[in-house]
């Protein structure tokens, strides 16, 4: 959901979209309505028969306007009826503590009537580190602590205390309950990360690749991760990985790269 009316000249005059973009270049009647035209889009892909329709979560930028892919997830909760919501996702080691993100994806779930996927990314950067402060040398460990406890929160059948090394609770008990049993399917959106791959074999996770620079750039990633699924002994399996690719729709080739260029440079 990226802000639709930047100036002409924000290449030349901005230094970049994301941590310190010049507040002022955003008006909150644009937001306004790009929300709400974003959010028509979602739901007229529902209604257009799409499997699934996509949230995620980013911060301090005009790349993607959604702190919050639950608050977005909510209202397309009530506003669909047949599309998968995604939510792509919740960056764990940013929740303090994470049982919100076992509790939200939860009420989505129950809100949805069990339509919901949970996404588990591990963050970029600039929105675990720059925008929210996050130790890189500890992020990582911070993510599988918080995964821990969210699948164990949704599965466990009595309350339990847990003792973690950055998330200490006395009682986690989260009602409501995921509708999806024993919990909504977990995908992991990526960038190309070893240990991302290596760690959705692990736990037998969908791998979600978000391809921003071509196709052929793609391919090679993907390419990469099913060597690895193959020497770490998994079977091809077309549904272990999931695919985005900007594309480009016209009556000529040339006609498509004249509309994609901008956006794909965006």
């Amino acid at each position: 959901m990226p802000y639709p009316d930047l100036p002409d000249d924000f290449n030349t005059e901005h230094r970049s979209v994301w941590v310190d973009i010049d507040p002022g270049l955003f008006d909150p009647e644009v937001g306004h309505r790009a929300y709400h035209e974003y959010l028509d889009e979602l739901e007229h892909a529902d209604r257009c028969g799409f499997d699934g329709i996509c949230v995620n979560e980013h911060h301090a930028n005009a790349y993607g306007l959604m702190p919050s892919p639950n608050l977005m997830a909510s209202v397309l909760a009530r506003s669909t009826d047949d599309a998968a919501i995604v939510v792509m996702g919740d960056s764990l080691a940013l929740y303090n503590p994470p049982i919100r993100v076992a509790e939200e994806i939860a009420m989505l779930d129950c809100l949805s009537g069990g339509r919901v996927i949970a996404g588990f990314p591990v963050g970029t950067p600039m929105d675990t580190c720059f925008a929210y402060g996050m130790n890189p040398l500890t992020l990582r460990e911070r993510y599988h602590e918080a995964h821990d406890l969210i699948v164990r929160a949704w599965t466990s059948d009595e309350p339990f205390a847990f003792d973690g090394t950055y998330t200490r609770l006395r009682y986690v008990n989260p009602w409501p309950r995921p509708v999806q049993v024993p919990h909504p399917p977990i995908w992991i959106p990526g960038g190309g990360s070893v240990e991302t791959w290596e760690w959705c074999a692990d736990m037998d996770y969908v791998y979600s690749y978000l391809s921003y620079f071509g196709y052929k750039a793609g391919k090679g990633t993907m390419d990469g991760f099913w060597r690895r699924m193959a020497d770490l002994g998994h079977e091809p399996n077309p549904f272990q990985a999931g695919f985005i690719q900007f594309v480009g729709v016209a009556d000529s080739e040339v006609e498509a790269r004249r509309i994609y260029r901008a956006p794909a440079e965006y």
